[in-house]
């Protein structure tokens, strides 16, 4: 195990979803904490500002470009662990703009790999995604499963994949791979499909527009995904390997809405919208994770069931309404 007190963390995507949640963690543990943030003209750290003032006073922040590689050189200098987790995310876009999906999730994989390399970094965490995997091709998948990629997401996300693998096995990085299942809580996007139907719910709106109703995904609430990195970056068995982080359960989208109207004590309802669907053939209908190789490798196991995950997410909403625009429901 580590002690991460006064430990020299870096981690890369910072102010996302699951990156706030990782840094306010790491800071509780007393890491000494860098936040790398993409750069742009807005002075904005994101879900970060979502931190206690206590932690975040403590935080240092760097706003700048893992598409830079003399940049990610100098960014990683000094630090023990690096957690990569920047990368493009939203799979609908990933039609659209195919090759920034490649410059920044595989180029800039990349340019850390190389960074983390030179400066003599003990450990890298490296982010998957279960879209990896595509579409099951038996009930539940391990590690061993074939990589499909039926999206243009998937494809970046399995290049830089290997690319960390095979920075692992021609220059002895000591890096791990963590490959989430559908991780959901509070602070993350209303494009993504827990929040966008809880919002809608608690809008008021009088319908619900969703996707394909038939996939079935396996939801990982985020304080488990947070242990999950940490358990991944503390253990010697899951360097060079790709570890996933699950709960071996699984709801399909149109279980998840009845589910949330429970919850929320409010029927309404749904509608199914095409702009919200993927091409047919690029559908992912079966996401549902084998999480033994984590427990054997480093103990990790999930604790937070679906409806306690989803009861923290419906009151971050209500706390924080004017996070979720219904404009943003339809991308």
């Amino acid at each position: 195990m580590i002690n991460w007190n006064n430990q020299r963390v870096l981690i890369t995507g910072a102010g996302g979803f699951i990156g706030s949640h990782l840094t306010e963690r790491l800071l509780a543990l007393g890491a000494n904490v860098t936040a790398l943030l993409h750069y742009d003209s807005r002075p904005d750290r994101g879900n970060l500002e979502l931190i206690a003032p206590d932690l975040l006073e403590r935080l240092t922040v760097l706003s700048g470009d893992i598409c830079d590689p003399f940049y990610m050189q100098d960014a990683v200098k000094g630090q023990d662990i690096v957690f990569h987790l920047a990368a493009l995310i939203p799979i609908p876009y990933s039609y659209r703009a195919p090759a920034s999906y490649i410059a920044t999730n595989v180029q800039g994989t990349l340019n850390v790999c190389e960074a983390v390399k030179r400066a003599g970094v003990a450990r890298l965490v490296h982010t998957s995604t279960s879209e990896s995997y595509g579409t099951a091709l038996r009930p539940s998948i391990d590690e061993d499963h074939p990589l499909q990629a039926q999206s243009p997401y998937a494809a970046s996300k399995i290049a830089a994949d290997k690319l960390v693998e095979s920075y692992c096995r021609s220059f002895s990085l000591p890096a791990a791979t963590i490959r989430p299942f559908n991780t959901f809580g509070p602070r993350q996007s209303a494009r993504a499909v827990i929040p966008t139907i809880l919002s809608q719910l608690l809008s008021g709106a009088k319908s619900m527009r969703l996707g394909s109703l038939d996939p079935a995904r396996d939801f990982l609430f985020v304080e488990d995904t947070v242990e999950g990195f940490l358990a991944v970056a503390a253990s010697d068995a899951c360097v060079g390997c790709v570890t996933n982080v699950g709960t071996g359960k699984a709801v399909t989208i149109g279980e998840l809405a009845e589910l949330a109207m429970q919850l929320v004590g409010r029927r309404i309802e749904i509608l199914t919208d095409d702009q919200r669907k993927r091409p047919q053939n690029s559908e992912v209908m079966n996401l549902i994770c084998n999480a033994s190789a984590a427990a054997a490798r480093c103990g990790w196991t999930p604790r937070v069931s679906l409806r306690d995950g989803l009861m923290k997410v419906i009151e971050f909403i209500r706390a924080n309404p004017q996070r979720f625009r219904p404009e943003e429901y339809t991308v």
